[in-house]
């Protein structure tokens, strides 16, 4: 099977998100990208994710085209295909409808840097795309037109989709920016968020590089 190790993160990743909460049923889908053969690997339709086999996992070209597989992808494919296009050092992608993300996304309102750990999706807000039908060419474009150089971003009625240079890093700005969400919806009912400076969420990116067991020449991992 091509991209055998890959289809085993998405299969373990997918039980992962079920049982963090982070999605419910068959929503949600992961995938993984290969940028030396072009070749996407992404959860099928509808298969709960504890049925889920690496088998079952479909292998595409970012244009649409099944390499491998007899499953039928995850209907959001294109949605996944355009965030590699348009984020280079992107190789993986988690999507999911996370209850706080989800409200937040329903309320068409960003995720602010109530909280330093907003760094960790290296950015200081997380915008929300506009609303288009799920699974769409329509809701890929609505992504691609958000300028963001962040690992995460609402979508707007819909959930939330979370990117970074491996499944490991993508899963945990997914879980860190869910919490956020909650965080900010907290302070919400209680009064009006203090929000940090684009400037000092900057600094925390930057602190975050070296942040726990790092080996000189490597970066923070995640986690914080």
């Amino acid at each position: 099977m091509l991209m055998e190790k890959a289809r085993q993160e998405i299969v373990d990743y997918g039980k992962k998100m079920s049982a963090a909460r982070l999605t419910s049923g068959t929503s949600g889908n992961l995938s993984v990208y290969d940028a030396k053969t072009g070749y996407m690997a992404i959860s099928p339709s509808g298969v709960g994710y504890f049925d889920t086999k690496p088998e079952d996992i479909v292998i595409m070209k970012l244009d649409g085209t099944i390499v491998e597989g007899t499953m039928k992808p995850s209907s959001e494919h294109a949605l996944h295909a355009t965030i590699y296009k348009t984020h280079p050092d992107a190789r993986a992608i988690v999507h999911a409808h996370a209850t706080y993300c989800t409200t937040f996304a329903c309320l068409n309102q960003p995720i602010r840097a109530c909280h330093y750990l907003i760094a960790g999706a290296e950015c200081a807000t997380i915008p929300c795309a506009d609303y288009a039908t799920y699974g769409t060419e329509e809701l890929a474009e609505k992504v691609e037109a958000v300028k963001s150089d962040g690992l995460a971003m609402l979508l707007a009625n819909h959930g939330m989709v979370a990117f970074g240079p491996n499944m490991a890093k993508a899963f945990n700005v997914a879980e860190n920016v869910e919490w956020m969400a909650e965080i900010q919806w907290r302070a919400m009912c209680v009064g009006t968020p203090s929000i940090l400076s684009d400037k000092e969420i900057a600094n925390v990116i930057e602190h975050f590089k070296t942040y726990g067991q790092v080996k000189e020449g490597e970066t923070g991992k995640g986690g914080y």
